[in-house]
């Protein structure tokens, strides 16, 4: 092993090496994931009972229950699903981009994430559509901003070709989804989806994960260098924002 300078920068170095990648598992992407599902199997069971879809009437986005003081319902909607269908679609999305993120994020910002992601969703739903609204689509458009915005702020490590295609990819994925949203004579929640993707954007950009690489060669560590106090500012910015943007209905003549 050289017993030269240790390396700490975000490119990668030349020649043979082995990169220690970080090892977490994705705890919490299986845990909402799990969750989610056992909500959506009480759900379905209370409306099957009872021919009302309780968990919905007490948690879904219905703006005229939130302007009364019922704000839980800003983020309690994603819990709730419509179909197993709806809940399948979402579920496979936090599945497919889920397990990276938390890998890179941690457990705590994986979570912080998907929750602020959800919140944005709804709060831009609340603000701007006037149809009730569920699901987890909010959280699952973060994620996918969150995902670009990863690729883009460490290109040094995926290199340029990579990271054009990968940014390409998901740019395509959103404007299929945005746009199949539009389009469609069923309701589709286009501003929850628009509202989870720029709060995960504004908390990805400010306290997503910066990588480096440390260590002396062949054997290198790929590390976290964001602090601390950009992930609390991120979402203190994420929350504070969001909530000036709910407050518009409850002034508005």
């Amino acid at each position: 092993m050289s017993t030269g300078p240790s390396q700490t920068n975000n490119e990668l170095p030349q020649g043979p090496m082995r990169v220690k990648m970080p090892d977490r598992k994705p705890i919490i992407t299986f845990a909402l994931i799990g969750f989610t599902s056992v909500v959506f199997l009480i759900q379905f069971l209370i409306q099957t009972i009872t021919g009302d879809d309780l968990l919905f009437f007490y948690g879904g986005k219905i703006n005229e229950l939130i302007l009364i003081g019922q704000v839980w319902r800003l983020i309690t909607p994603v819990l709730l699903h419509g179909s197993i269908l709806h809940l399948g679609m979402n579920m496979y999305g936090l599945y497919i981009l889920g397990r990276g993120l938390e890998m890179y994020y941690g457990h705590g910002r994986f979570l912080l994430l998907y929750l602020l992601s959800a919140f944005a969703g709804n709060v831009l739903s609340f603000v701007l559509t006037a149809a009730p609204s569920l699901g987890a689509s909010t959280a699952i458009f973060g994620l996918l901003a969150a995902r670009a915005v990863f690729i883009y702020q460490n290109r040094k490590l995926y290199g340029q070709d990579r990271t054009r295609q990968a940014i390409i990819n998901l740019v395509m994925v959103l404007f299929i989804n945005l746009a199949y949203g539009f389009m469609s004579t069923t309701r589709i929640d286009n501003m929850g989806h628009i509202g989870g993707f720029l709060g995960g954007i504004f908390f990805a950009w400010m306290g997503g994960p910066l990588l480096r690489i440390t260590g002396q060669p062949p054997f290198f560590d790929i590390v976290d260098v964001r602090k601390g106090r950009e992930i609390i500012l991120a979402s203190l910015a994420v929350i504070i924002g969001f909530i000036i943007i709910a407050s518009i209905p409850f002034f508005a003549p």
